[in-house]
């Protein structure tokens, strides 16, 4: 492959993983979270294709609120983005690819997109990068490429994709019992996710896999194609990204014309209209970890069939999903159960039944509940803070500062704020005096002063902080100086 057709990774991290709520929350999804191994989702996307030839650096599109989180991960696994992509609203698929594909471009390149979620499961990471290996010539010849999985049920929470007549036989890959059938076909079409007896037609057949949501092809091929069947979208995208502004590592997008933009997906938009969409099938251990019931199915089972994570006591339990993040979970005479436990919330439920997760999502939003959006530990571009407890005019809470981290010149207006050093030195400026804090000292923040929080060190600095006021808000924040943008 010549340097000018370089693959660049395309990862889409913008997701709000309802589904598995409580452990997902929409401010920390579940791309951002460790559900399988000791990586998250996101860091296991970007590793698993380092099996590649020429592989540039990634380019990830996520929602503005996980800038940080996303630009922080990467760092911990030695990736470095192209860039991070922030959009300003969600306009799904389609639209985040195409703006991925001008930065792409932008060089004068036009490099091979591979275009990945960021909270898909892949157990046989050699064998999806023998797939992209066996469908690179075509995808340089102007196919569209998709993933389709080669089914092991007939599931009916996956939308499926028919393949047409064979297109090649892959030059690289022989057939074999990992990866049974390296061959290049046409799509004939895409459909919606079937009922029971459909799908099992779908898989008696051989014919039909499961729509993956992975796509291969040029940059410039699928914004020609995108202009074809979506000129509009495509329109929007160009002034979006014409308007775009560098913040940092990030790149910001126009944000009213992005939200000008019609919302679609790339199979809506471009893969079910063109005549260059093309499948080769893929047996690779693939989940999209849509459910508790997804993430039961993937992870590691007792001889009860019982997966479970954390600190479980667990007495006649049988095929059923434990999760306890906090404390102790005790489970008895479970069957077919989920249960899942986190530090402010509980969730019980049948195992057939989790798909309904997100109307309790949807009903916590409505009642304005914080359980749908935070964890009650918070992370934040310097550090990460916890509430510890709550009353009448106090709030209690723990925070901790990464080295060489610093929070923003900040005042309040109707709370005081007294900080304890539990482990660290800390830096402290309250009106234009700085001072050093070290553990089991204390300062005092009254209401109104302007103050600024700091780890001058190399270790991680925790301070307990007790706010006192009327009003006990994080809207509650006049910022004066922020060296991360807020």
């Amino acid at each position: 492959m010549s340097s000018i057709n370089k693959l660049v990774p395309v990862i889409l991290s913008g997701g709000a993983g309802t589904r598995l709520w409580p452990l997902s929350r929409e401010l920390y999804p579940k791309q951002l979270l460790p559900l399988v191994g000791e990586r998250t989702m996101l860091q296991e996307t970007v590793l698993r294709l380092e099996g590649l030839a020429d592989l540039g650096a990634p380019l990830v599109v996520c929602n503005d609120a996980h800038r940080f989180m996303v630009a922080e991960q990467l760092r911990e696994v030695e990736q470095t983005a192209e860039t991070v992509i922030l959009e300003p609203v969600g306009r799904n698929t389609a639209p985040a690819v195409a703006v991925a594909a001008m930065q792409a471009m932008a060089d004068g390149s036009d490099p091979l997109l591979l275009v990945l979620a960021a909270d898909h499961v892949i157990r046989d990471a050699a064998a999806l990068c023998a797939a992209v290996t066996d469908g690179v010539d075509s995808v340089q010849r102007g196919a569209l490429l998709t993933f389709g999985i080669v089914p092991t049920a007939p599931e009916t929470g996956y939308g499926y994709i028919r393949r047409g007549a064979l297109r090649e036989t892959s030059p690289h890959s022989p057939a074999s019992a990992l990866n049974p059938a390296p061959d290049i076909y046409d799509v004939r079409e895409f459909v919606e996710k079937p009922d029971l007896a459909t799908a099992e037609k779908y898989l008696a057949s051989g014919d039909y896999y499961w729509n993956s949501g992975m796509f291969f092809f040029k940059a410039s091929v699928y914004l020609a194609e995108l202009e074809k069947a979506a000129p509009e979208m495509l329109a929007a995208c160009r002034k979006a990204w014409k308007g775009r502004a560098a913040d940092l590592d990030f790149t910001r997008l126009d944000a009213e014309a992005f939200a000008s933009c019609p919302s679609d997906s790339i199979d809506y938009a471009v893969m079910e209209k063109t005549d260059r969409a093309v499948v080769i099938p893929l047996d690779a251990g693939w989940s999209d970890v849509g459910s508790w019931a997804a993430l039961w199915d993937v992870g590691e089972a007792d001889a009860q069939g019982n997966v479970s994570s954390g600190d479980i006591s667990e007495v006649a339990c049988q095929d059923s999903y434990f999760y306890s993040g906090s404390r102790l979970v005790a489970v008895i005479g479970l069957e077919n159960t989920i249960v899942v436990e986190t530090a402010d919330a509980v969730l019980v439920a049948a195992k057939d039944r989790v798909q309904e997760v997100k109307e309790i999502v949807s009903r916590l939003k409505i009642q304005n509940r914080e359980e749908s959006l935070l964890h009650k530990r918070v992370n934040r571009p310097w550090g990460a803070y916890e509430g510890l407890d709550a009353g009448d005019g106090f709030l209690v809470k723990s925070i901790t500062v990464m080295p060489g981290a610093r929070l923003s010149l900040q005042s309040h207006q109707h709370r005081a704020e007294h900080w304890v050093v539990v482990r660290g030195v800390a830096e402290v400026t309250l009106e234009n005096v700085v001072q050093t804090i070290e553990a089991n000292q204390s300062i005092y923040i009254p209401i109104g002063h302007k103050h600024r929080l700091a780890n001058p060190g190399d270790q991680i600095l925790e301070i307990i902080e007790v706010q006192t006021g009327a009003l006990l808000s994080e809207d509650d924040i006049e910022r004066f100086d922020d060296q991360y943008g807020r």
